[in-house]
């Protein structure tokens, strides 16, 4: 396998064996994932749809279900998930995907988080949105399943390994500081839109629709990464594997990402014992 050096004696895979499968297992290993990292790919004809399902083994909802439980059956069952808008529960995810317009009954459904319904329609106006029926199919597939450049890579993740991933985003890309971009709704569904329409990286908490039908712990937050960008991404992380024997940032050379002992700590020490 043809490979490339990352320093420290280590050979860092060459870009074309930094495949979608490949780019799932460094992601899990290094950063100790416990989800499938996942891509999600807009398709918007009838000719994509069919040629998505010729190339990959998809999976339906049985039922109407929110966008978070299109994406838990991807992350944590292994599913490959075609959702279309006849299949989508959610209206807050129908807004962001153009199946659905803003109308009295979604302001009045966002009600909780605004002062008045003229401050609801305007904080709804102002999500990232999909043109109205524009798309036909969403398709959320763990990212080593993927058999075409997903549009984004989401990683739901608690949050030292956000850092870690936004810390080698920005590296990788040349940018800092990094904005992010928070909705009081529509996280994973109008984030993934964001990420798509604005070309780079967000961190954000779930929202309380993401938190409840998706399933999230307390402590997982939402990472949601431009396809095309995963790959600078994940060889900035493989450079500093090479230089510092691990991708954690925390205790470079420890393999657990979030280790929090102290670097100076006198007393929480290991070493190999004596021979007698």
């Amino acid at each position: 396998m043809e490979s490339t050096s990352s320093g420290a004696g280590m050979e860092c895979p060459a870009d074309s064996d930094l495949t979608w499968a490949c780019m799932e297992r460094l992601l899990m290993d290094n950063l100790r994932l416990y989800h499938h990292p996942l891509g999600v790919t807009f398709l918007f004809s009838d000719e994509e749809v069919a040629a998505f399902r010729a190339e990959c083994v998809c999976e339906v909802p049985a039922k109407p279900l929110t966008y978070c439980q299109w994406e838990l059956g991807a992350r944590m069952q292994g599913r490959t998930v075609l959702g279309t808008a006849d299949r989508l529960f959610c209206t807050n995810a129908q807004c962001s995907f153009g199946w659905r317009e803003i109308d009295d009954g979604e302001v009045r459904s966002q009600l909780k988080y605004c002062r008045d319904e003229e401050q609801a329609r305007r904080f709804l106006e102002s999500k990232p949105r999909m043109p109205m029926g524009a798309l036909k199919a969403v398709a959320v597939a763990p990212l080593g399943a993927c058999r075409r450049p997903p549009h984004v890579v989401r990683v739901l993740c608690d949050a030292m390994q956000a850092y870690h991933l936004a810390v080698d985003y920005m590296a990788a890309m040349d940018v800092h500081p990094l904005p992010t971009q928070l909705l009081m709704s529509s996280s994973s569904c109008g984030g993934s839109v964001w990420c798509w329409q604005s070309g780079t990286f967000n961190f954000s908490t779930p929202c309380s629709g993401s938190y409840n039908a998706g399933k999230m712990e307390r402590g997982e937050t939402n990472v949601f990464i431009p396809g095309g960008h995963l790959q600078p991404l994940v060889r900035r992380m493989l450079e500093r594997v090479g230089r510092c024997g691990s991708a954690a940032i925390t205790r470079p050379g420890d393999f657990f990402p979030g280790g929090d002992i102290c670097k100076n700590c006198p007393l929480i020490l290991f070493k190999k014992p004596r021979a007698d």
